[in-house]
């Protein structure tokens, strides 16, 4: 099976086996004695057990049940068979009022019965009343080695939950995840989903004819999600193909293949590409990826360039663990990294989701304090490139169910997962649900358009950077495609310097302020790059000086930088940095003002070891303004920092 996610029951045996058993050996009581259960509704438990325990019915065993015990009310055994089976199919309420009914029967020969019974509780979310029943199944004398380790694990799940609702951290949240409907889900499992940066595509695994996995997706239109298709092209096969990552800009996917002829081992990491055709055939990523043990379960960067997945090769901390592989220059992945100790347990870390804004890191795992089984858990970017200590994302997101993958859209607030819900169409369905505050990325946007020759018009392959001015620190940096198309995310919260590069033509750049305010829309730019000639002109958008000074701000050093850069990637050229003003105060303080900043950016560029010979320098006041100095965004655009080429 490609996937991670684990479709495993809370307990170690059906619950109605167990009852059935527990129903010829356990000692009789004076309140209820099973000996004397009417004969035709004992007749009826034994082709309810046949229904539960052969044929997996559970919902046809209950049916019987219910007959049993309209014919013997006192008939306990029926009683906790049907709680049993409705916790089975994760139906707590009427798993606790079956519990119920057979503990007021009689309370002695129910004690047994504890451990179940508060499960149930904790899938309602009542882990007080869990608590109370787990403490008085511990009440036990002379447990057993295993029944002991059952109901302590469970308590210590239990208090985690109760501290947690203690804390407050839910506040008023409602969790209401919600079906996405019969275009998408089917009455067989669908799983795994992934979303292009825009939300409105959506790309899934199902589990087709029982064994085979393939991919699916859907489009989001005014109506909501159409009918899903499988994936045009050659990327699904007879094979297991899934648990997969759709590139933001919906152009690579990188999925897990499993049994595959080419394969390092069991199931390895595959990359296939969009084409007119549709998608291509995979590509196995190789033995800097790829081990003879299990990799799985990949989530790509916005950017590109950090691929996080799930492996269980060796030398890690447990059972598998999450790592990161970095796209080098030639194209290639980087030998993995395991994320540490601070995310990876003895347990099973699984099911990574790096988050549009770069920074925020969801995963599921056995091994962190939670519910019980997977919980789904998050972590956040710190200083040096560290990763905070992992936080669970509480209940009722997390439940004692094994939670699995999700995605959340770029802007933070909606979620998509898979789970077994009471309204799901079969197996597991696809929902989406609103992420609760606290526990929600950064919000981000995004930029696409196109990189071109201004003079040709002809699309450019470019690098694209991102970086925030104020840590200096490259927050993205992607490489367009071969006609020049790009996207790129920005994380609102800080101010951004934004550049574009390209040997022979002069560098653009713009600068997003995000810091204060949060714009409503995405950005559409289209990037005409200047080819490196004589009399160019390209304005450096991230200069920037205090009002009325020419001293430069810590901001200016990506953009300098850069200018130094290509003047050392082209020796023999030489510039002439020019400063304007808008019109405001005086005329021979705006040329003095202009002047002393075209200087201070010369002298920063020298330093970096630039020839003085080679920078020039000239202030033009207001007298050569760009825009209409009438309006505050007019004289903005005036006062402004141009690198003008001299020579070649």
């Amino acid at each position: 099976m490609a996937t991670v996610l684990k479709i495993r029951n809370i307990h170690m045996k059906p619950f109605f086996i167990i009852f059935f058993l527990l129903f010829s050996l356990c000692s009789y009581s004076q309140v209820y004695d099973p000996a004397k259960v009417n004969k035709k509704a004992a007749k009826l438990y034994q082709d309810a057990y046949q229904k539960a325990s052969n044929e997996g019915d559970f919902k046809e065993g209950i049916r019987i049940l219910e007959e049993a015990v309209k014919i013997d009310p006192g008939f306990a055994d029926a009683f906790l068979s049907l709680g049993g089976m409705y916790g089975e199919l994760k139906n707590y309420g009427p798993a606790v009022l079956n519990y119920q009914k057979a503990r007021q029967i009689d309370s002695a020969y129910f004690i047994d019965y504890n451990l179940s019974y508060s499960i149930n509780f904790a899938g309602k979310g009542e882990f007080e009343k869990a608590m109370e029943r787990i403490n008085e199944f511990l009440s036990i004398a002379n447990l057993n080695e295993a029944s002991l380790k059952a109901a302590t694990y469970r308590k210590k799940c239990y208090q985690f939950a109760i501290d947690f609702q203690k804390s407050g951290a839910s506040g008023s949240y409602a969790f209401t995840p919600r079906n996405l409907g019969d275009n998408v889900n089917t009455e067989i499992s669908e799983y795994f989903p992934t979303l292009t940066i825009d939300s409105r595509q959506l790309i899934y695994t199902r589990r087709a004819r029982g064994v085979n996995e393939d991919f699916y997706e859907t489009r989001l239109n005014d109506s909501g999600w159409i009918k899903s298709t499988p994936l045009p092209g050659a990327i699904n096969t007879n094979f297991n193909e899934g648990a997969q990552a759709i590139s933001q800009d919906g152009q690579w996917m990188i999925f897990t293949g499993c049994n595959f002829q080419e394969g390092y081992g069991s199931c390895d990491l595959y990359m296939s590409y969009l084409t007119p055709d549709g998608w291509s055939s995979p590509e196995n990523l190789g033995s800097n990826i790829n081990t003879e043990s299990w990799e799985s379960a990949p989530s790509l960067s916005a950017d590109k360039r950090d691929l996080y997945f799930m492996s269980r090769r060796t030398g890690g901390y447990g059972g598998s663990d999450l790592y990161v592989s970095h796209r080098m220059p030639n194209g290639k992945w980087s030998g993995p990294e395991n994320l540490g100790a601070e995310i990876n347990t003895m347990g099973d870390e699984t099911c990574p989701f790096i988050h549009a804004d770069n920074q925020t890191l969801y995963f599921t795992s056995s091994g962190h304090q939670g519910y019980g089984g997977d919980d789904l858990f998050m972590v956040r970017k710190v200083a040096n490139g560290k990763w905070s200590n992992p936080r669970n994302l509480g209940y009722p997101i997390n439940t004692i169910e094994n939670e699995g993958s999700l995605v959340i859209t770029a802007d933070g607030t909606t979620a998509y997962y898979a789970s077994e819900r009471s309204d799901s169409r079969g197996g597991l369905d696809l929902y989406t649900f609103e992420m609760r505050n606290d526990v929600r990325p950064v919000k981000t946007l995004w930029i696409k358009g196109k990189v071109f020759d201004k003079k040709t018009k002809n699309g450019l392959p470019s690098a694209v950077e991102l970086a925030d001015l104020a840590s200096k620190e490259i927050i993205s940096k992607i490489q367009t495609d071969e006609t020049g198309n790009y996207l790129i995310t920005l994380p609102v919260g800080k101010d951004y310097a934004f550049n574009v590069n390209r040997r022979g033509y002069l560098f653009y750049s713009e600068n997003f302020s995000l810091k204060e305010k949060s714009p409503d829309s995405t950005y559409h730019i289209d990037i005409p790059l200047q080819p490196l000639e004589t009399n160019a002109i390209v304005v450096l958008n991230n200069i920037f000086f205090a009002t009325g000074k020419y001293e430069l701000k810590t901001e200016s050093q990506v953009e300098l930088d850069n200018v130094a850069k290509l003047m050392k990637e082209n020796p023999t050229l030489v510039v002439q940095i020019n400063g304007h003003t808008d019109n405001m105060g005086k005329a021979a303080d705006n040329l003095s003002l202009s002047d002393n900043r075209a200087k201070a950016v010369v002298d920063y560029i020298t330093s970096k070891g630039v020839a003085a010979a080679r920078m020039k320098y000239k202030g033009f006041g207001a007298g050569q303004p760009v825009a209409d100095n009438a309006t505050e965004s007019g004289r903005a655009k005036n006062r402004r920092t141009e690198l003008k080429v001299i020579t070649q």
